[in-house]
């Protein structure tokens, strides 16, 4: 032992010498090249982040319709089925956006020309003018500097970037919304190869548990996604209609604001309340307290009623999982994040459930091992 260690050490003294000078600098020099390809990862994952986003919200759409894709293709071939699933969703997108935008702009463009009379007729009003009295004059300025801000046209115009900002935001939108569309085309025509591509990579011996394992977590999300998507679509149609009888401020993109919140679980609905209950103080406090006590009501009734006969079939996500999950992704992705933050919640519940529990049950108790040992 003695003797290895002997030859190991000493050897030619030139190779050791070259050896005890090369090899700090071999080590520093692929440290380097290392952190220099994941510099170079890093850049090039930021540089294609916009693009990643389209792939993942395209996959998480084509999760989402397969179940319809699947119902459909009962009767008709699955290409047929694609065709009509992307069709009926483009048309619904269409649809949607060709009755919403027109008011909307209306909407804003009327808005816009009654802004001064309105912040004139807050200002005269006997509630604010007990708010100016209980908080005295610094309360005025601030009031009085935001309404000359508003009442200045350039100014309302300056708050959305100009319209050349604007212009380009709606045409990188509309180039997105095309490219996420493609994809989710292509997705759901290829979604069983890239299933069996998936599982390819799995040794033989486990594939059937694998497939089958793929199969529960790409159900649950698709079913989550339609439950999700539904009762968003109610809390829209519903809002509209109320925020339409009562006079809100453009009750069609109030809606659409419940609409969007709605898709986020849980703390999305509150949310959007809060926001159109707070738009309604344009019209007056009143209007804003009917709203807000409308909202309260379908909060519950979604909570009770709706949202358990719509969420039966999903996978069942507890209440603290979805508050944190929700949160968690909106911090990581935003919006997008708390999208699919549940989703990939229900996912792990079910490996959890089908392969982490069935592992750990099948293992022997240290008793029982010593019995047969």
């Amino acid at each position: 032992m003695r003797r290895r260690q002997v030859t190991i050490i000493t050897g030619d003294p030139g190779q050791a010498a070259t050896g005890t000078r090369i090899q700090p600098f071999t080590f520093g020099l692929v440290g380097a090249l290392g952190v220099l390809v994941a510099l170079l990862i890093g850049a090039i994952v930021g540089q294609l982040s916009t693009v990643l986003v389209y792939i993942g919200i395209a996959l998480f759409l084509a999760l989402g319709l397969d179940p319809i894709v699947r119902w459909i293709e009962k009767k008709l071939p699955r290409g047929a089925a694609v065709a009509i699933v992307v069709v009926v969703v483009v048309l619904a997108v269409a649809g949607i956006l060709f009755a919403i935008v027109p008011i909307v702009v209306q909407q804003i463009t009327h808005l816009i020309e009654i802004a001064p009379k309105t912040i004139d007729d807050i200002l005269r009003s006997d509630w604010y003018k007990q708010l100016a009295d209980q908080y005295g004059d610094s309360f005025n300025k601030a009031v009085n500097g935001i309404a000359d801000f508003f009442k200045d046209p350039g100014n309302l115009g300056k708050i959305g970037g100009g319209l050349l900002a604007v212009g380009a935001g709606i045409a990188g939108g509309f180039t997105g919304f095309t490219i996420v569309l493609i994809l989710t085309l292509y997705f759901m025509a290829s979604l069983r190869a890239m299933k069996r591509t998936a599982a390819r990579f799995v040794p033989a011996y486990r594939r059937p548990r694998f497939t089958e394992l793929l199969e529960d977590v790409s159900g649950a999300v698709g079913r989550y996604v339609i439950g999700q998507v539904s009762l968003a679509l109610i809390n829209g149609v519903l809002s509209l209609i109320f925020l339409s009888i009562i006079g809100a401020p453009l009750p069609a993109l109030l809606a659409l604001i419940a609409f969007i919140g709605s898709l986020i679980p849980l703390v999305g609905t509150l949310s959007g309340s809060i926001i159109n209950s707070l738009l309604c103080l344009f019209v007056s406090p009143v209007t804003a307290l009917i709203a807000f006590v409308y909202y309260l009501i379908y909060m519950q009734i979604e909570a009770y009623v709706i949202s358990p006969r719509i969420m039966s079939r999903a996978v069942a996500v507890p209440g603290a999982l979805v508050v944190i999950a929700a949160v968690a992704g909106g911090a990581l992705g935003g919006v997008l994040g708390a999208l699919v933050a549940i989703p990939i919640a229900a996912s792990a519940i079910i490996i959890i459930q089908k392969v982490v529990f069935p592992a750990q049950d099948a293992k022997l108790t240290p008793p029982q091992e010593a019995k047969q040992s």
